[in-house]
This record gives C-alpha cells, structure tokens and sequence, in this order.
C-alpha cells in the first residue's frame, strides 16, 4: 500500500509519524496538493510581475535599455575577436629560429606562414571594426599608419579604413542638426546633398547651401550614436589590450588605448575644430610664400560644424594632380614645409595628416601670392598638440644628431626623449632607415637603406619587444608626433609612386634637408633665447655670442641650400633622360 502513495505518506512514514494513518494521509496529501498549487501560481505571478516590469522599464526607458544591449553587443564582438586572434597567434605563429639553425627554404617557409597568421589574424580585426564602427574604426586608423613598428600586413590590411566608412542615414543627420542648432535642415539650409561627399570615422561631410546669404557650405555631422558608445568603446579597447597583454606578454601597446581616451573627447567636440583651425590660419599669415589654405568655419557646435566649401582633391590623386599640370614634388615640398613648420616653429601640430584631410586645389599660376598654382587644403582640425618649447628644442637635437651621424648626441638625445637606452632602436623608428644608415652618416645620401621591419626581426627576434618597450616609455607628445610621421611618409611615397627611383631617392633626400633646415631654426631660437636669458652676462659678450649663433646657422643653412639646388639640377637631367628614352622608343 505505502509503495503506491504518493511522495507525501512516504515522508511522513519513513518519519515515523505517529498520526500518518491513512486519514491523515489523506488530509496531508490534499493540503500539499493545495500548498504546491498556491505556490506553482505564486512564482508565475512573480515572474509574470519581473517580466512586465522588465518591459515597462524597457518601455519607458528605451534608450538606456538599448544602450545597455547594444553595448553589450558590440562588446561581445571586440571579445570575440580578441579570443580567436590570441588563439591564432598562440597555436599557429611559429618562432623565427636563428639564422644559422635552418636552411634558407625552411626559413623561407616559416616567414610565409608568420605572414599568413598576420593577414588572417589582421582581416579578422578589420572586420570586426568595421562591424563595431565609430572608435573602432579609429582604432585601426592609427595602427596603418604605425608602419614602422608593427608588421607590414597589418598596416596594410588596415590602410582601407582610412576610406571605408559606413555613413549615417539622412534622416538621423537632420535629427543631429536639429537637436545640435535648435533648426531644421530646411530652415538652415536652402540646398542640402543627401549623398555625403566624405564619410570618417566619427563624423561624416555634405554639400550645403545656407539660406540666409547663399554661401555654399561644407557640414561636417557627428554619427548620432559616436558620442553615446565612446566611453564603453574606449573601456572595451582597454580590457582586450590587457587581455592580450596577459597572453603576450610583450604586447604593450597600452598606451594606444589611453591615447585614443585622451584624444577622443576632443576630437568629439567640433568646437574644437574650429578654434584649432582659426590658430592655424593665425599662425600662417604671416607666410604668404606658403600656399596653406584653411576652409573658414562659419559656425559650430559640439556635434555640428558649418564651414567654406573647398574644391579639390586629394593630394596622393596623382591623376587629378596631372589633369592641372601640379608637380607632386611641390606638393610634397609644401606640405613637408607646413609640417616642419609646425613641428619646430609653431609647436601647434595637425596630428592626422593622412591623404584624405590634405586636398590640393588648381589656382591659375600667379593668381596667389605664393606663386604656385595650386592650394594645399588642410582638413579635420579635431586632433592637435600643443609641443612644448623643450621638447622641440630636444626633438630637433636629435634629428640633428642623426644626420650627422654622431652616436653620443643620438645616445643622449635619445635618451632624453625616450626615457630608454635604446637608442639604435629609437633611431630606426623616427626615420624610417636602418641604423647602419645612421652610424655611417648616410641618412642624407642616396646610399641610404630603407628600414625593412621583417629583416630586422629576423636578425634580432625580440625587435617586437624592445619596440613596445620603447613606445611604451616615451611621453604621449612623441607618441603622436611619430605617428605624424609616419602618415607624412605615406603620403610621400604615394606621391612620387610613378616617378623614377632616382627621382625618389632625392624626394627622400630633400625631405631630410628640410628637416635639417628646421632643425637648425629650432637650434638657433632656442640658444638664442638662452644667451638672451642668461643672468650676469656681460652685454658686449652676450651679443658676441648672439652673433656666433647667428653665423653658425648662416654656414650650416647656406651649405644645405646649395646642395638642396644641386638636386633640382640633377632632377632636371634625370627627368630630361626619361623622356629622351621614351621619345627614341617610340
């Protein structure tokens, strides 16, 4: 009988319970069947109570309830990547053996399999960020232009970010503008191109007419949603730097991240853009032999910026370039003036130079006082550094140190910059040349050997390493000032990309004329502000000294200018030779 009652009267009997007689039993077994039922329909009425709650909190706090999922989402993302990434490096990335230990097809092979990992393991991340958008996009932005330090697959793989960015629909760039300036596009505008003409990471560009005076308009709009993700972005971005960083140990590029939390907040802020841009035009106006044209901002808030349309392209379009018979060598000189000039002089630095926020406008030959005919039009002024007197001075020591080749200077300028020993290291990343260039005072000739990254590590297997660990213990100025660098290098490269190798190698050279040029003016400025200074000094001696400044920088600056026009000489009879073997081939 018991084996056939329920789970209740074998409780209580296997309790010993006196009253557990078959009346009890059956009063016990209703309640429980009661009890069981009132509390099956209690935990549904819980749930049915936290399941409409959660919709009405869903309901009436929409945006955060969507911020929450979608950050969520975009975080699982960056997580998921990471994972299979480090994954893919731990199990397929094999170690570079010594140079000696195999031979040279088995060396071969594993370089090819090290390149594979990096252009799958690279693709991954592109599209992820792609996916992600807004900071992300960012993100790999700066790490194509970082070619001197990490592999050249990545590099490449992420140069197609510079470009390729999803554009926000018409409709939540009219909301942007309305909430950003109180109007409507249609109260502010008389003409409004629904197709944007330039599309970034964080904001994107149309064609405007203004209604009220019928001045044709640039508007650059902030994506709506850059603004609401950038925090949980920039916290996500750290936390798969660590993670990686605890896989691999000798990743540590750190830094990026909280470069990226320092910029960002400027950058997202247009009001910025418009007061750099005015510093700009302040700084240059006095450079009429300069031909630098900064669009004119009209108005602006902190989503929102209304500034002068500007004609042109962009200046690695060599066609466009050929189209109105503009010289890229010009164009490479000016924009490495405007550059050193900041760099050295002004210490106020565009620190974004990559091609699509330099534009080349046709002018008719003459009509400017600069003389060319063409303007160089610098874009997006979201991202700046204001560079230290100091540091330019010891900036523009070392430069001058490398292209004299005097390894004590490089050794303490270097060390004063970088905070490492690493000198010959620090070295090959700001010029780009390997360090035999350098020792045997070559960086100024057309001997010079470009930096090649994979054959380094092949001679020194932890290159990686000690390049972290370089970037990671230089100041946040320099870290942008190299990645300034850098971008100017792609430019060049891009610009001289049909033209003779000979005409190349003096591209290259004249680059590093005018950096010694600068170097020299920084030089002199700064020792001349310190004689000016000095307490105590004599003033017939303090003027001596002020002279010897002076002609010391007239010598040097004399020899580089004749040597700078022995180039154009050469470059004339290079280029005279070109067509002469075209005209007798046809």
């Amino acid at each position: 009988m018991l084996g056939s009652r329920p789970f209740v009267a074998r409780a209580l009997q296997a309790r010993q319970l006196p009253w557990a007689g078959s009346h009890s039993y059956q009063f016990y077994s209703t309640t429980a069947s009661r009890g069981w039922r009132s509390r099956r329909w209690r935990r549904t009425a819980v749930g049915a109570a936290l399941t409409v709650g959660a919709c009405g909190y869903t309901v009436y706090n929409y945006d955060t309830a969507y911020l929450v999922a979608a950050s969520v989402y975009r975080s699982s993302i960056a997580a998921n990547v990471t994972c299979q990434v480090a994954w893919d490096y731990y199990r397929n990335f094999p170690e570079l053996p010594a140079e000696d230990s195999v031979s040279e097809d088995e060396r071969r092979a594993i370089q090819v399999q090290r390149s594979k990992v990096h252009v799958r393991a690279a693709e991954k991340v592109k599209r992820a960020l792609m996916k992600n958008g807004g900071v992300y996009i960012k993100l790999g932005q700066h790490i194509s232009a970082m070619q001197y330090v990490l592999p050249m697959e990545w590099c490449q793989t992420m140069q197609a970010l510079q470009d390729r960015n999803t554009a926000s629909s018409l409709d939540e760039i009219g909301q942007v503008i309305a909430l950003d300036t109180g109007k409507t596009v249609d109260e502010l505008f008389s003409v409004f191109d629904a197709e944007p003409i330039g599309v970034a990471s964080l904001a994107q560009v149309h064609r405007a007419v203004l209604r009220e005076t019928g001045e044709e308009v640039a508007v650059k709009v902030q994506h709506p949603m850059v603004r609401t993700y950038s925090d949980i972005d920039i916290a996500t971005v750290s936390v798969m730097f660590e993670f990686i960083h605890s896989v691999f140990p000798d990743f540590k590029f750190m830094w990026l991240s909280a470069e990226m939390k320092g910029s960002l907040p400027r950058e997202l802020d247009f009001c910025n853009d418009k007061s750099n841009a005015e510093q700009v035009q302040w700084n240059f106006a006095q450079h009429a032999d300069i031909p630098l044209a900064v669009p004119r901002m009209i108005q602006a808030t902190e989503r929102v910026l209304i500034m002068e349309y500007v004609n042109g392209r962009r200046c690695d379009d060599l066609a466009y370039l050929r189209q109105y018979n503009i010289d890229p060598s010009q164009v490479s000189r000016e924009i490495g003036r405007v550059f050193a000039e900041m760099t050295y002089v002004q210490g106020f630095l565009h620190c974004d130079p990559h091609p699509g926020n330099l534009f080349v406008r046709p002018r008719a030959q003459g009509s400017a006082s600069h003389g060319y005919n063409f303007d160089l039009v610098l874009l997006d002024h979201g991202l700046y550094r204001q560079l230290p007197s100091q540091f330019r001075y010891e900036y523009a020591e070392m430069w001058y140190a490398l292209m004299r080749g005097d390894q004590a200077q490089i050794k303490h300028w270097s060390r004063k910059l970088s905070g490492t020993d690493l000198y010959q290291l620090f070295s090959i990343i700001l010029t780009g040349h390997n360090w035999s260039t350098i020792e045997t005072k070559s960086l100024g000739s057309t001997s010079a050997a470009q930096f090649n990254l994979d054959a380094l590590t092949q001679q020194q297997p932890d290159l990686f390493q000690k390049i972290t660990e370089v970037l990671a213990s230089v100041p946040p100025v320099l870290l942008l000032v190299l990645k300034t660098n850098d971008l100017l290098r792609m430019v060049d490269q891009r610009l001289f990309a049909d033209q003779p190798p000979a005409v190349q190698h003096h591209a290259q050279l004249r680059t590093w004329l005018r950096i010694s040029h600068y170097c020299l003016v920084a030089i002199r400025d700064a020792r001349a502000a310190e004689i000016s200074h000095r307490p105590k000094a004599v003033p017939l001696a303090r003027v001596y000294r002020l002279a010897l400044n002076r002609l010391g920088f007239w010598f040097n600056d004399t020899a580089l200018s004749v040597y700078k026009a022995l180039l154009v000489v050469q470059d004339m009879f290079i280029r005279w030779q070109a067509l002469f073997r075209r005209s007798t081939i046809a």
